[in-house]
C-alpha cells in the first residue's frame, strides 16, 4: 500500500481536505494510508521545546536538528524505502514528472518545516531532499504537503474514476490542458465550439492539440519552448 509519514508540528491538520472527495473516499478504502506524527513529542524540557535562535544571529527561530532528528529516528525504521522529503522554498520545484515518479513508489515520508528554517545538519545527516511547490513563502510545509500529498494520491490505481482521466491533463503532455464544455449549448450568448459537437474524434483531437498549444504559448512560453525543442 502507498503510504505517507508526515512530520509536523500540527499532526491536527491532515488528512484535513485529503479526507474527502477522491482521496478521502480512497483512504477509507485503504488505497493508501497517511499517519501524521508529532515532532513536538521529541521537544526539550518541561515545556517540550523545538526551535532555537539562529546561530550567528538575525530573526526568526529555527527548528532544533536533534528534536527532529529524534522524532524521525523513532517514527521510522532504518530500512524505511520511502523518499524523505522536507517542504522548503529552497527546494526542487515539484513537477508533474516528479509527481509521477512519487506516486509509482512505495509513498513519501515529509517534514514540514516551521519558523526560518530547519538546521542544515539535520537535512544533511538524515537525508532530507528539499522541495517547493512554488516561488513564495508559506507559514509552514503542511499546507505545501497536502498539495503535493493530493498530486500524488490522485493518480493511485483505483482513486480515479479513469486510469486516463489524468492522461490529458496540464503538464502531462509537456502543454497545459485544453479548454472544456458542457451542457448547456448556448450560454449567456456564448456557444460551445461546433468542432466539438461534430462527432469527428480526429478532427476533435486535432482542435484539442491545436487549443492546448496556443494556451501554452501565451500563458507558458517557458513550457512551450521545452516542447518545441522536444
Amino acid at each position: 500500500m502507498w503510504s505517507a509519514s508526515i512530520f509536523t508540528l500540527y499532526p491536527e491538520m491532515f488528512p484535513g481536505p485529503l479526507g474527502h472527495s477522491m482521496a478521502g473516499t480512497a483512504l477509507e478504502k485503504g488505497l493508501w494510508a497517511l499517519e501524521a506524527k508529532n515532532i513536538r513529542e521529541h521537544g526539550l524540557g518541561r515545556h517540550r521545546a523545538v526551535d532555537d535562535t539562529p546561530a550567528g544571529g538575525g530573526p526568526g527561530m529555527v527548528l532544533r536538528a536533534d528534536v527532529l532528528a529524534a522524532s524521525l529516528d523513532a517514527g521510522l525504521t532504518p530500512d524505511d524505502p520511502r523518499p524523505r522529503l522536507l517542504m522548503s522554498p529552497r527546494g526542487t520545484p515539484l513537477t508533474q514528472k516528479m509527481v509521477r515518479a512519487f506516486a509509482g513508489g512505495p509513498g513519501l515520508v515529509i517534514v514540514c518545516g516551521r519558523f526560518e528554517g530547519v538546521d542544515e545538519r539535520v537535512i544533511e545527516g538524515r537525508g532530507l531532499t528539499e522541495v517547493s511547490v512554488g516561488d513564495y513563502i508559506l507559514s509552514g510545509g503542511e499546507i505545501a504537503a497536502l498539495t503535493l500529498l493530493d498530486s500524488c494520491v490522485r493518480l493511485l490505481p483505483g482513486v480515479m474514476g479513469k486510469d486516463e482521466s489524468g492522461a490529458e491533463e496540464s503538464f502531462e503532455g509537456g502543454l497545459l490542458e485544453y479548454p472544456h464544455y458542457t451542457r448547456p449549448r448556448e450560454w449567456e450568448g456564448r456557444t460551445i465550439p461546433e468542432t466539438l459537437l461534430s462527432g469527428d474524434h480526429a478532427r476533435i483531437a486535432r482542435w484539442r492539440r491545436e487549443q492546448a498549444e496556443k494556451l501554452t504559448r501565451e500563458r507558458r512560453p517557458d513550457l512551450a519552448r521545452k516542447a518545441d525543442e522536444a
